[in-house]
């Protein structure tokens, strides 16, 4: 066999092998991300005879800090270390879900008179801001957990005066050690934070009777 075939003969080979690499490659199986809703809804509250206020209340989308708006659900092995799962991450943007449970839970708990998102424009009584600190898997204690934070504020936007301010911190256990349970057990976190947050606001709700007696308008002031 000549040179030159010989030559021919390898670069054959190896195109063949290139090939069929390539295609054994695409043939493959893609693996495409999972992906996962909070499912957060009010506690069911006792029936009420009518609102505690008859005020008016905007809620401002709760803020997230930077690592909770990747979209990946997040897991600490470490207290400092934060990491993401590749293939696992939020349908919804988790500030906008929390900001959806704080209003229908606020709707639910009938503490003002009206309760609507905050875009800007409208002119409420009252305005509460919050933020979404942490929706974390935790790796590093006994077991799996997650940990939810929650913080907000209450201003009055006639006076500009902060009014209230409160913050909640809640871990759970997670009773499988799978991404499922995980977001479960988020969920479930996230609501009971949000059940704390609206008991300790309503703490700061005078009974509509006595607020209108010490406002002396048809607008309750909070006290």
């Amino acid at each position: 066999m000549t040179r030159n075939a010989m030559t021919t003969k390898l670069l054959m080979t190896t195109y063949v092998t290139l090939t069929a690499l390539l295609m054994s490659g695409c043939a493959g199986k893609v693996r495409y991300p999972n992906y996962y809703a909070l499912a957060v809804a009010p506690t069911k509250q006792p029936a009420s005879s009518g609102a505690r206020q008859s005020a008016t209340l905007a809620v401002r989308r709760f803020d997230t800090p930077a690592y909770l708006r990747q979209g990946r659900i997040v897991y600490r092995p470490t207290p400092e270390e934060v990491g993401f799962y590749d293939y696992h991450r939020w349908a919804s943007d988790p500030g906008v879900v929390v900001t959806t449970g704080v209003i229908d839970s606020l709707r639910s708990a009938n503490l003002f008179s009206v309760v609507e998102p905050y875009a800007g424009q409208e002119h409420p009584d009252y305005l509460l801001s919050g933020r979404l600190e942490r929706l974390d898997e935790v790796d590093y204690k006994s077991g799996v957990q997650v940990e939810v934070k929650l913080s907000a504020q209450l201003v009055n936007m006639r006076t500009a005066a902060p009014v209230w301010a409160g913050s909640v911190t809640k871990t759970s256990e997670v009773g499988t050690r799978d991404v499922n349970s995980v977001v479960v057990a988020m969920s479930q976190t996230v609501q009971g934070s949000i059940d704390q947050l609206v008991a300790d606001l309503e703490k700061q709700l005078p009974d509509k009777a006595r607020a209108a007696a010490n406002s002396g308008t048809a607008t309750a002031e909070i006290k």
